[in-house]
């Protein structure tokens, strides 16, 4: 397979067997007295070993070398990239906006791009999110990283990104999504003809993301699990001096490797990389009035212990057709008990006059009280309600019923919106008890 090649297999979570050569994967059970080609089988698990069936997830890989062959790891300082709990600053109800990441304007790699936005819940007790944008111009190539403290959601936002995990390489477009489970080994370059890529990332601690139920809406909708795609196996046969950078209880770790780690020639298993394009996404939507609650656009949810209160819930707002009558069709005013991180990837949003940029954010947290501004109030209250396509748009929101706290970097990022509360400063009083 070349780099300008990839190939998928599709379904979420189904169990996959792939090998880049043939008969590299052992027949009929895992781990034989000797494997194909001098391979060693090394299992990676992503659920405890007595997880119910339907719950536990692991894959076998067959590689060249096993993954103990690496030097002792080293602690690293990062500076720009956080891990919950946070000891300060302290959580804050202000309703907070920031602009696009700016790009960087020296060579910067994935990892030296990253920065933290905002975290909740507690990593060490395997509860809660991290929020963090990349943004980058350079290509991992003697780097590798792996995150022990969660799996990594990417929504790229500018520029397609080459994923070259262990499981194999994908391609991720503006308006696609990826998910690389926790503990997976990967690089992070631009695919080709691609300057420099930005976008965010959800680091999930908590339970792994999965389709939600559908309930009433019966069996088709949402996201379909033929939809998503996990690399076919490929491989690399290649010596030198590489580091492997590990992320694990907060801190960042570094540690030598005389051989590139992507080098499994056959997997199988249900624990691997997956790719998802949210066009595919069946968006359901009111075919009466009143605008529903956006629980109806989940595209993936991390379950919590409560039953209902999502860990994390992946939502997008996709284009989708306007239909409601004689009601108010964006987003009401609202205060809410989940907390709400909003992104948007391209075009505008619908609640949003301006202010709301490709490549920003927004951050409203548990009960602070949010909404559409002045401006898109009064044009919503006062158009004529015919059938609208809203199109060139595509927003997302991780929602958490964890409060997020905000890094010390994104409140005095420069590119953070301090005005934002004002767009709603001129709603002004409409009340006239003599008009019904």
């Amino acid at each position: 397979m070349t780099t300008e090649t990839l190939d998928y297999q599709s379904g979420f979570r189904n169990h996959f067997a792939t090998e880049a050569l043939p008969g590299a994967l052992p027949e009929g059970q895992n781990s034989p007295q000797k494997c194909a080609y001098g391979l060693y089988a090394e299992q990676l698990s992503g659920s405890a070993f007595t997880a119910p069936r339907h719950q536990n997830l692991r894959s076998w890989l067959y590689r060249i070398r096993p993954s103990v062959v690496q030097s002792n790891y080293q602690p690293v300082e990062n500076h720009r990239v956080h891990t919950s709990p946070l000891a300060s600053p302290a959580a804050d109800p202000n309703q907070m906006r920031w602009g696009p990441a700016p790009l960087p304007t020296t060579p910067t790699d994935f990892i030296d791009g990253l920065q933290t936005i905002a975290v909740n819940g507690d990593a060490h007790t395997q509860k809660g999110v991290g929020v963090h944008v990349y943004a980058f111009n350079l290509d991992m190539t003697e780097r590798f990283f792996y995150n022990a403290d969660g799996e990594m959601l990417f929504v790229p936002q500018l520029g397609t990104l080459r994923l070259r995990t262990e499981f194999g390489e994908l391609d991720v477009a503006n308006g696609e999504i990826a998910v690389i489970p926790r503990g997976v080994k990967f690089q992070a370059r631009r695919a080709a003809g691609v300057d420099a890529a930005r976008g965010y990332i959800c680091e999930n601690y908590g339970a792994p993301l999965e389709l939600p139920g559908l309930g009433p809406i019966g069996a088709n909708g949402l996201a379909n699990p033929r939809d998503f795609q996990s690399p076919v196996a490929t491989y690399e046969k290649l010596d030198g001096d590489f580091e492997l950078v590990a992320k694990f209880s907060g801190r960042f770790w570094t540690a030598r490797l005389r051989h590139s780690p992507l080098d499994v020639v056959a997997w199988h298993g249900n624990y691997a990389p997956y790719k998802y394009n949210l066009a595919h996404f069946n968006s359901v939507n009111t075919v009466s009035f009143d605008h529903p609650d956006p629980s109806i656009f989940t595209v993936l949810t991390s379950q919590s212990d409560t039953p209902g209160m999502a860990n994390l819930d992946f939502v997008i707002f996709p284009p989708r057709w306007m239909v409601a009558e004689n009601t108010f069709r964006p987003p009401w005013f609202h205060r809410n008990l989940m907390s709400e991180f909003m992104g948007l990837v391209h075009g505008v949003y619908d609640a949003k006059a301006d202010g709301f940029l490709p490549g920003g954010a927004s951050l409203h947290n548990c009960m602070s009280p949010h909404g559409p501004d002045a401006d898109t109030f009064e044009k919503a209250s006062n158009s004529e309600l015919t059938p609208q396509y809203q199109g060139d748009t595509l927003a997302f929101m991780f929602e958490s019923r964890y409060v997020f706290h905000p890094s010390e970097a994104a409140l005095e990022a420069e590119y953070r919106q301090r005005d934002y509360v004002d767009v709603w400063a001129s709603l002004s009083a409409h009340f006239d008890p003599s008009t019904p």
